[in-house]
């Protein structure tokens, strides 16, 4: 089968491996929408290390067909449209049984520790089938809107963290593909205004066209003055920083009102480190929450959201590839000019 092979940072290549094979307990799908996630182009460029191997497949964000199953699969057949969380929990360490599977001690994924989805099939390994990490697709549904269950579920969890509630001013710094996903659940949980913060035009535009009250370009625009303007002076309730840049973690705390929240949703590369003025935190009580991976009961729900159309997956996905153009996929989701990039095998 075709794959892209991840043989060393910066070294993607198209090659030709064997198709798996399903053993135990496992399944084999047909991967039919793989999606390229922002910490695909961080691994690809060694900017993120844990977990990783070479060579490997990597790919996370994917649903696919079921074309084989092993000895003793009882809950799925072939044919079966399905998708799957790729964080998968031990379910038996301190955080897993405190309800944190997300920052499971244990956990392993697909593309990490198992190959991924950039390829035209994919493994399950039965440790994902026991815990419960996949999902059937309704028939209604296609693909590449299951594919963005697992990004969309991270930022769920960040949203979470942040508790955005009714009535809430709600700034997303970085308006790709993650910052529009938190426009929309900010919306939906009721924020009272929703602002976002991006360079890119066509990224800012993005975003207005899907209802934001205000669009700043950081560029030429003080954001503080932008979201002070918007709020009687005091600043946001809520600040969710969407994009991996460390100087804006500063910038974030500047943005909240007294009492505020901060989510630090987006991962900084390996070594990469922010200077943070404490007595902001300390003198404005402002809460500071991170945001590690996703949760099984917040896949199923963001499944279920992108299923109903609570959430618009098909305007995000702005450029289709083939698995023999994986490599012009990547080149792509690194322009700046893509929103969600898709790798399909229809």
């Amino acid at each position: 089968m075709r794959a892209a092979v991840l043989q060393a940072p910066n070294v993607l290549e198209l090659a030709k491996i064997d198709i798996p094979q399903a053993g135990p307990g496992e399944l084999v799908l047909r991967v039919c929408a793989a999606t390229v996630c922002g910490t695909d182009l961080r691994i690809l460029t060694g900017k993120k290390t844990k977990g990783v191997r070479f060579p490997s497949v990597i790919g996370h964000e994917f649903a696919g067909e079921v074309v084989e199953i092993g000895k003793g699969v009882e809950l799925f057949k072939i044919g079966d449209r399905v998708c799957m969380d790729p964080v998968i929990p031990c379910l038996s360490c301190a955080y897993c049984k405190n309800g944190h599977e997300n920052v499971c001690q244990n956990r392993q994924a697909m593309g990490y520790e198992f190959d991924g989805a950039f390829a035209e099939f994919i493994r399950i390994p039965a440790i994902a089938l026991r815990s419960g990490n996949v999902f059937h697709i309704p028939d209604h549904m296609s693909y590449e809107a299951a594919a963005l269950a697992e990004p969309l579920a991270c930022c769920i969890n960040g949203q979470q963290n942040a508790q955005v509630r009714v009535g809430d001013t709600v700034v997303v710094l970085g308006a790709g593909p993650i910052g529009l996903m938190h426009v929309a659940l900010a919306k939906l949980a009721g924020a009272r205004q929703v602002i976002v913060s991006e360079p890119n035009l066509a990224r800012r535009q993005a975003a207005i066209d899907r209802g934001v009250d205000g669009a700043c370009d950081p560029s030429t625009e003080s954001v503080e003055q932008f979201v002070k303007d918007r709020t009687n002076g005091l600043g946001a309730d809520v600040v969710i920083l969407a994009i991996g840049v460390p100087q804006l973690a500063n910038e974030a705390l500047g943005l909240v009102r007294k009492g505020g929240r901060v989510n630090l949703f987006a991962g900084f590369s390996a070594g990469a480190m922010s200077n943070i003025d404490v007595n902001l935190i300390h003198y404005n009580e402002i809460i500071v929450t991170g945001a590690s991976a996703l949760t099984r009961s917040g896949y199923e729900l963001a499944l279920n959201m992108l299923a109903t159309g609570q959430i618009d997956a098909k305007s995000l996905i702005t450029h289709r590839f083939s698995v023999a153009d994986s490599l012009a996929a990547f080149e792509e989701a690194g322009s700046g000019r893509a929103l969600k990039v898709a790798i399909t095998n229809d």
